[in-house]
């Protein structure tokens, strides 16, 4: 067992479910969501209420796999807040770190069409989209093994100031940054001298570094960081340690019925199998297979795994000389 911080936002998520009503439409070349006009009452035929965003996704994957789990991040005394503590309370995930701002909880609602399985997502980033208030200083008294980060909607400094407060206190690094950081690819790379395991999908791969093949893109982020793997939607992904290569299929073929969440659980599922075993193949697998499980619920928190369940064989090859390494 690992002491895992989860750095990130953490919200409330209120699904509202339907079978016809969100479909979408074309019209001059761009998809619209819904059918709905304005002004009326639209009678939908599901609603789910959950926890999401993704300090909270991968706190919640850390615990259930057994690991001392802290959350730090931004929440507030409000209704969407209590939410948030009670699904922490009940996973057994520490928020005695949390900070609590004027500032309301986040909150998103997500119309989904259950046909599809399209959505349209509302969001509000509320106390979350701050994170000045957070103190990297917090890891001096936690001592974690692992720091895990997803988005600080932006804030490569306040990110860097706790990756280089983890290294000092010997603590390890996985990053998985969000579209706001992104944005910013020369800062991202400047803070890849800190981060030992880095987590992106494809297109986000192609926004830091040149290339078009999964193989180009792991080559050259590979040059900033020891691990990185790149997730491709139904494609797989491919991962490598510097040592170990591997290329990766799905773990089963599925029907989505709602995609939040699922790359929060890939990256979450790695890492809570890794610091438990270390071994990087088998950690894959179960990153895999968190995903693939989180994707046949809905919400982003009701499939994650707890390792304790049967598993079974996945397409996963070992790539003996990766093309385009440098």
């Amino acid at each position: 067992m690992s002491r895992i911080v989860s750095l990130g936002p953490a919200r409330q998520e209120i699904y509202l479910i339907d079978r016809d009503d969100f479909e979408g439409l074309e019209i001059e070349g761009q998809s619209i969501f819904g059918k709905m006009v304005i002004g009326t009452e639209v009678d939908i035929d599901k609603t789910f209420f959950g926890v999401g965003g993704s300090g909270a996704n991968a706190a919640v994957t850390f615990a259930r796999r057994g690991h001392e789990t802290v959350f730090l991040g931004n929440l507030a005394h409000d209704a969407a807040g209590e939410s948030v503590l009670q699904c922490f309370d009940a996973e057994n995930i520490d928020s005695s770190y949390a900070s609590f701002t004027r500032t309301a909880t986040g909150c998103s609602v997500i119309l989904l069409d259950a046909k599809s399985s399209d959505q349209t997502v509302l969001n509000f980033r509320g106390a979350s989209a701050k994170s000045d208030n957070l103190s990297a200083a917090d890891l001096d008294l936690i001592q974690p093994d692992w720091l895990y980060a997803g988005t600080l909607y932006g804030n490569t400094e306040k990110l860097l100031e706790f990756f280089e407060k983890a290294h000092a206190i010997q603590a390890k690094v996985m990053f998985n940054p969000g579209p706001d950081e992104l944005k910013q690819p020369e800062k991202l790379i400047g803070l890849l001298d800190d981060v030992d395991i880095l987590l992106v999908n494809k297109k986000e791969a192609a926004q830091i570094v040149p290339g078009v093949l999964l193989t180009e893109l792991l080559a050259h982020l590979s040059n900033y960081c020891e691990t990185v793997i790149i997730t491709d939607g139904s494609m797989g992904a491919i991962a490598t340690n510097h040592h170990e290569t591997y290329r990766f299929g799905v773990y089963e073929q599925i029907r989505v019925r709602d995609a939040t969440g699922v790359g929060d659980a890939f990256g979450s599922g790695f890492l809570a199998s890794f610091a438990d075993n270390g071994d990087f193949e088998q950690s894959l697998k179960f990153a895999s297979a968190n995903a693939a499980k989180v994707a046949r619920e809905y919400g982003a928190e009701t499939g994650i795994l707890t390792g304790d369940e049967d598993s079974h064989l996945m397409p996963i090859q070992k790539v003996e000389d990766l093309a385009g390494w440098t």
